[in-house]
């Protein structure tokens, strides 16, 4: 079966993310396409339209699960399932993923890195991308908690280490 990666980050427009954010999402897609996931995200711009292209470069496949309609996904999101749920739907992204990897990101990236680690999903934390992500990182946010996360320094330790972990599930199970 293929493991399924959620990648979260922000919708905003790519001129308000830095380059090294939208270079490290499209690079982290490219590689979850390599090794043969299936990348799940929220599927709207930004951070998570980088992702998609990134899978789409490599003949990857995408899942977007949108906050309302279809018509709102990115053109590199091949299955789009509208929910009608707005935010809500980021338990959505979180839940069905095997792993997820946060990039940069806001208050709805908070969101999918909080459920993450209610849900005790293998989370990575890819660090100097911005946003909440680098305010964890930096022990800045949620110093103490009582969840395990991962911090990484680029897109390809964030994946690798995410087939890594996501395998060593697998044999335990």
């Amino acid at each position: 079966m293929k493991k399924l990666i959620a990648v979260c980050g922000s919708d905003a427009d790519d001129e308000k993310l830095s380059s090294y954010a939208l270079e490290t999402a499209e690079k982290v897609g490219k590689l979850i396409a390599q090794k043969g996931g299936v990348l799940v995200c929220g599927g709207r711009g930004g951070i998570m339209r980088s992702a998609c292209k990134g899978a789409k470069g490599e003949n990857g496949t995408t899942v977007g699960i949108m906050p309302h309609s279809k018509d709102e996904a990115n053109e590199f999101v091949d299955i789009a399932i509208q929910t009608n749920l707005g935010n809500i739907r980021n338990t959505l992204v979180v839940g069905a993923a095997d792993a997820i990897i946060a990039i940069g990101g806001r208050w709805g990236t908070l969101s999918e890195i909080s459920f993450a680690m209610i849900l005790k999903k293998p989370l990575f934390l890819v660090e100097g991308t911005g946003g909440c992500v680098d305010e964890i990182a930096n022990r800045h946010l949620m110093d103490n908690i009582e969840s395990t996360y991962y911090v990484t320094n680029s897109a390809e330790e964030a994946v690798e280490k995410a087939f890594e972990i996501i395998d060593d599930i697998s044999k335990s199970n």
